[in-house]
């Protein structure tokens, strides 16, 4: 068998590209020509890899991996989306006066609302502290212009059941998040201090409103953000000179016919919560603010007689007395008193897949579904971030999946500038769990993740770009690349191994560095096998990772 350590020495040899690896102790050569006429049968590989292996990453410590069950529950789909119905148009027709008059109250309640928040603001700098009471009296003409503009989208009375514990008792409320009306209504009912996204401060006239509830501030994205969020709820609520905190759990709008996982910043701080939950009850027109257009889900609101709102106070929750009770522990226990009160079940869905849902739509996806992956599960098992998920959704689109959310052989090992092989059917075999010869995006996440959290994955990188770079100049050439991966792909032809080199060369310099060489398999983590070869007899746990094994 060829040894690993051998040098690697390059050339051109006619229209092709030719690798040979030398034996110091023998006069013999293994040469492999990789030409522009892939009909043409190749010599035999330097090294013997066993491409018919099952799982092309047991070398990397991988036994398989079982998917996550998934489910097609939509937490995020408006059940109306389009005007539907004699009935629907025949009351368009009939509302057009009585939206206009909506219209015109609206947009003075806004306005008046608006003004008097300038006017509670102005010459307002210590906003670190509560707001004084003078100010806030003022604010309450802004509340009232709020149940006018609640008025103003039909909501004519609202039900409510049960009632507010107070604040002494219960510093934090926690609620369903189905539409924009929500933070209104609580505006209106008791003017709480709302933890919202930074995204919300610009939007106009509503950032000023915001800013005068002293809202707290967070960037879903950010660790440093979130943990400043959680430091601010508990001062805010520790104190009783604040306003309570209102927090929507679940991180984003759903439909209301499910809750979706909770975010943790409300359960951190400890202290006693209050649940509220809130339905829209409809027939023709459902309210949530899911797939569809917010000016549309405000024009489809002036144009109903009426709109239903219920709102029921739960009773209050605290930490566990007995026992350190966990942040998630205690959401678990709030989560689902409030899917009982609402008669739903609560899924693994979370802001992520709302973050996914959102990707596959500016691509042009017209099923959504396929692309949700209940991520609140997937993150606990391969502690995955948003932004990951995001980027592998990229790559994912970038393979022409079908209107069912699934990809084929062929768009699966063109986006990865790999060619037919053994060793690429048994990558995307190992994908395909149910062997029905497609891949589903969440398939393709979990593979993906799985393989880069592997504990030698970070060491098989670089390994394998030591070997690579024959000349040992700290970069791997085109050449250098094409004779380390013709080990595992046969025939490549001088355009594929270009191919695959660009993808390689990340910041586009005409060679690949090191950091273009892991960052490129970090984002795709599933190439790392065609560099099996490479690494297969080192010992990648030792201190240098470029021992032998015995």
């Amino acid at each position: 068998m060829t040894d690993l350590r051998r040098p690697l020495i390059l050339s051109i040899a006619g229209n092709g590209l030719t690798h040979t690896f030398c034996d110091d102790n023998s006069p013999s050569q293994h040469v492999l020509t990789i030409n522009d006429h892939p009909n043409q049968d190749s010599t035999r590989l330097p090294v013997d890899f066993a491409t018919t292996e099952e799982n092309p990453y047991g070398v990397l410590g991988s036994d398989g991996f079982e998917a996550p069950v998934s489910t097609t529950v939509d937490p995020f789909r408006n059940q109306t989306p389009k005007i539907a119905g004699v009935y629907e148009w025949v009351k368009m027709v009939v509302c057009v006066p009585i939206a206009l008059v909506r219209l015109v109250l609206f947009g003075l309640c806004l306005l008046i609302g608006y003004i008097a928040t300038k006017f509670a603001l102005h010459g307002w700098k210590d906003k670190q502290n509560p707001m004084p009471r003078w100010r806030c009296r003022v604010m309450y003409v802004t509340r009232l212009c709020s149940r006018a503009i609640l008025f103003s989208f039909g909501y004519h009375w609202i039900k409510r059941k049960g009632k507010p514990a107070p604040r002494e008792v219960a510093p934090i409320l926690v609620s369903n998040h189905v539409s924009y009306i929500d933070p209104i209504f609580f505006f209106y009912e008791s003017s709480p201090t709302i933890v919202t996204s930074e995204s919300h401060d610009s939007m106009p006239f509503v950032g000023v409103i915001i800013r005068a509830m002293q809202v707290i501030y967070v960037n879903r994205f950010s660790y440093q953000s979130r943990k400043q969020a959680v430091n601010e709820i508990k001062r805010k609520a520790s104190t009783h000179k604040f306003p309570r905190v209102l927090l929507f759990p679940e991180g984003t709008t759903t439909n209301g016919r499910q809750l979706i996982s909770f975010q943790l910043g409300a359960f951190i701080p400890g202290y006693p919560i209050q649940p509220v939950v809130i339905r829209y009850p409809h027939l023709h027109f459902d309210q949530s603010w899911g797939h569809i257009a917010l000016a549309t889900l405000m024009f489809r609101m002036f144009m109903q007689f009426h709109n239903f709102m219920e709102v029921e106070y739960l009773p209050v929750i605290s930490p566990s007395k007995h026992h350190k009770e966990s942040p998630a522990r205690f959401a678990v226990r709030t989560g689902r008193a409030m899917a009982s009160a609402l008669n739903v079940v609560q899924t693994y869905h979370s802001f992520a897949d709302y973050a996914l849902l959102s990707k596959a739509v500016k691509a042009g996806q017209e099923n959504f579904s396929p692309f949700m992956v209940e991520m609140a599960q997937v993150q606990k098992l391969y502690h995955l971030s948003s932004s990951e998920a995001v980027e592998f959704l990229e790559r994912f689109l970038a393979m022409n999946p079908d209107s069912s959310g699934c990809v084929k052989y062929q768009d699966f090992i063109r986006v990865l500038r790999l060619k037919h092989s053994p060793l690429s059917e048994n990558i995307f075999g190992f994908i395909d769990s149910d062997k029905d010869g497609i891949i589903t995006f969440k398939e393709f996440l979990v593979v993906s993740i799985h393989i880069l959290k592997l504990p030698l994955f970070q060491r098989a990188c670089e390994v394998v770009f030591k070997e690579c770079d024959a000349d040992k100049d700290h970069y791997i050439s085109l050449f250098e690349l094409g004779g380390s991966a013709s080990s595992a792909i046969p025939n490549l032809t001088t355009s594929e191994v270009q191919a695959l080199f660009e993808l390689f060369d990340i910041d586009g310099d005409g060679k690949i560095s090191k950091d273009d060489f892991i960052t490129c398999l970090r984002r795709n983590p599933l190439l790392i096998a065609h560099f099996n070869h490479l690494f297969m007899h080192k010992d990648l746990e030792a201190g240098t990772g470029l021992e032998e094994i015995v």
